[in-house]
């Protein structure tokens, strides 16, 4: 039998479409229609989202636009609109933390919430989550579907089975039936390569992975063997933790014509760390590591890191770094189409000494 915390009342809260359904609310043209906001087809534009109208012909988010626009030629392209976005983001994220402060975002448009206690002081989780989707269609004009269970890893599983706009609660004495229910790709951080290598060794569902050679599951998973024997038995002793800390910041472009020229690249990867190095600035944060990412014209992808002490945001040097990695690809012999720069292993000067280590690459 699982193990599972049933004191725990564990919600996971996940935005319905989120861009395209703030686009939706704000543009009455747009309801009950296909939509998708991102770039245009003739740009090389990305799907950052789509309705529900628009996903019933098989457009997803991440798809190429003008893939997108051959599975649905009725589609309507809508440009991002961060600032809206965020806006809306922070008017749910009000609801929740006026609710519990125990609140772990994951995204402008999901988090987890630990209910256990709560400002209604409502014992039922199915409770909670049913008062927090009304308050949000009536605050933002948006639906929200919500998962409820003992623990993050089946919260979030939940959350998603009836969407849009569905509540599923998995109460402690239904988490066996539900378990066993389930597919092996439910489990967290399994893919679908991982699951193919699973489904290989005849592990279809999730409660397979309990009865598994062991020898055999560790060749499939390599490290994760503990771990996803753990939710295969329903435990996550995963805490909620509130207000957790940026990892990384990063920005990349993908452009309308493929880049060869070398000094154009060398421009175009200094302005993209340059402006990594003001959101530092704006957050009181440095860092330890500059990454960069070249996506070239046959879609191969590659990255290119390298770390150093004492942590900088100093603009000139996290772009001359940046600037440095270029010159270990192949930028200017091979097209490139996508260029992005992040940091990461960020620092907070006011809480954080530097360890003082030694500077190391990665190839």
């Amino acid at each position: 039998m699982p193990n599972v915390t049933a004191l725990r009342r564990i919600l996971h809260v996940d935005m319905d479409a989120f861009y395209a359904s703030v686009e939706q609310r704000d543009n009455p043209s747009l309801r009950g229609k296909p939509v998708a906001v991102g770039g245009r087809p003739s740009q090389r534009g990305v799907v950052a989202a789509a309705s529900y109208e628009a996903r019933a012909f098989g457009v997803r988010s991440a798809m190429p636009m003008a893939r997108a626009v051959r599975l649905c030629p009725s589609l309507l392209i809508v440009p991002p609109d961060f600032a809206r976005y965020r806006s809306a983001s922070q008017a749910v994220f009000d609801i929740f933390r006026s609710v519990t402060p125990l609140v772990e975002p994951l995204s402008l448009d999901e988090a987890y919430l630990d209910v256990t206690e709560n400002a209604w002081g409502v014992a039922l989780g199915r409770e909670v989550a049913v008062r927090l989707k009304a308050e949000i269609r009536e605050r933002t004009g948006l639906t929200a579907s919500a998962g409820v269970a003992p623990n993050k890893f089946l919260a979030k599983i939940a959350s998603a089975w009836k969407k849009p706009d569905g509540l599923t609660v998995i109460a402690p004495a239904r988490v066996e039936d539900f378990l066993r229910g389930l597919p092996v790709d439910a489990l967290w951080g399994v893919g679908p390569v991982t699951a193919q290598r699973l489904r290989e060794r005849g592990i279809e569902r999730l409660i397979d992975v309990r009865t598994a050679d062991p020898s055999m599951l560790r060749e499939a998973v390599g490290s994760q063997v503990d771990w996803l024997r753990q939710l295969a038995d329903g435990i996550d002793d995963r805490p909620v933790v509130p207000n957790r800390a940026t990892k990384s910041c990063g920005t990349e472009n993908t452009f309308s014509t493929d880049l060869m020229d070398l000094a154009e690249i060398r421009s175009e990867i200094d302005e993209m760390a340059r402006s990594t190095a003001r959101w530092l600035e704006r957050k009181g944060l440095t860092c330890r590591t500059v990454t960069i990412k070249v996506r070239y014209s046959d879609f191969t992808t590659i990255t290119r890191s390298q770390s150093q002490s004492p942590a900088t945001r100093d603009a000139d040097e996290i772009a001359g770094r940046a600037r440095a990695l270029i010159d270990r690809t192949e930028a200017g012999q091979r097209a490139v189409r996508l260029l992005g720069v992040s940091v990461h292993n960020l620092v907070d000067p006011d809480e954080a000494v530097d360890d003082g280590s030694l500077p190391f690459s990665q190839p």
